[in-house]
């Protein structure tokens, strides 16, 4: 199994994305996804150490007071940190959202959320609307700086829009080489929205593609740090997960990797519709 060499400067700079609203979001993040409760804390103080300024948490990782704790410990200002966390599926609804939001920043030990996202729009409850109303009213109290959407389709942003007026400024949904939903991304950029991809590297399946391999043993990197590259070239921010600290400067250092127009186009290329690994959005629960 071979993935390259690894050449990049694991300090390189990490840009940030502007959001539609002004406020800017580290370009790369630390995913805590499936990270387990007690040793949330560990892993987060690692990423923090080793250059990390964005961290992704949600209510349903149950990992959130971890987050928090290594956040605390780092020693670093509260504006140093950007977190995002997400509504869980069963606190969809009006007064629900409200509640699961304070249960969030109080998990976490903030009082601001920096970005507060949808986790799913579970249509067969058709409360998501009605949800987002409810997150309008907790940006507008200043108790989340920005509002985002997780898995949603086209379909299901036309209604937020048409129904509230109002247009989350990220989508963060599952986007790697062999699923990059090139259609579902175009529409969100088109409505101004910045697209962060979860599962980036495709949970590591990816990795053994030929096209990507040879991507990266031509520039000198990793085949990982080659997928990041490309994600960070179109514009996506990215939010890798790995509970080992020599991966975690690995991903980081992806940042300071440039690929030619070539390269990111063959990795484009790589798109498949039955690529997906996760749920269907119209479809989970």
């Amino acid at each position: 199994m071979r993935y390259g060499r690894c050449m990049a400067d694991s300090t390189s700079h990490v840009n940030d994305i502007v959001l539609k609203q002004g406020m800017t979001i580290p370009q790369v993040g630390f995913g805590t996804y499936q990270i387990p409760p007690e040793e949330t804390a560990e892993r987060v103080e690692q990423a923090i150490e080793a250059g990390y300024r964005h961290i992704d948490t949600a209510a349903g990782y149950h990992n959130e007071a971890g987050v928090g704790k290594a956040i605390r410990r780092s020693g670093l200002e509260r504006s140093d940190i950007f977190v995002t966390t997400k509504l869980q599926n069963s606190d969809h609804g009006a007064d629900r959202a409200i509640e699961a939001l304070d249960n969030s920043r109080r998990a976490l030990g903030l009082d601001v959320i920096d970005l507060y996202l949808i986790h799913w729009p579970v249509p067969s409850k058709d409360l998501f609307v009605e949800t987002w109303r409810s997150m309008i009213r907790m940006l507008n109290t200043g108790a989340v700086r920005a509002l985002g959407v997780s898995n949603f389709l086209p379909h299901h942003l036309d209604r937020l829009r048409d129904e509230t007026g109002v247009t989350p400024v990220i989508l963060q949904t599952e986007v790697h080489p062999s699923f990059s939903q090139p259609d579902v991304l175009s529409d969100a950029r088109n409505r101004g929205m910045v697209i962060e991809a979860y599962s980036p590297l495709g949970q590591a399946r990816d990795l053994e593609d030929p096209v990507i391999l040879d991507i990266a043993e031509r520039a000198g990197v990793t085949a990982a740090q080659a997928v990041l590259a490309w994600h960070m070239q179109r514009g996506r921010v990215v939010i890798p997960k790995t509970t080992s600290p020599e991966r975690m400067e690995e991903n980081l250092a992806a940042a300071g990797v440039s690929l030619p127009e070539t390269d990111l186009e063959a990795i484009d290329a790589l798109h498949s519709e039955s690529g997906r690994i996760g749920a269907h959005p119209d479809e989970f629960e």
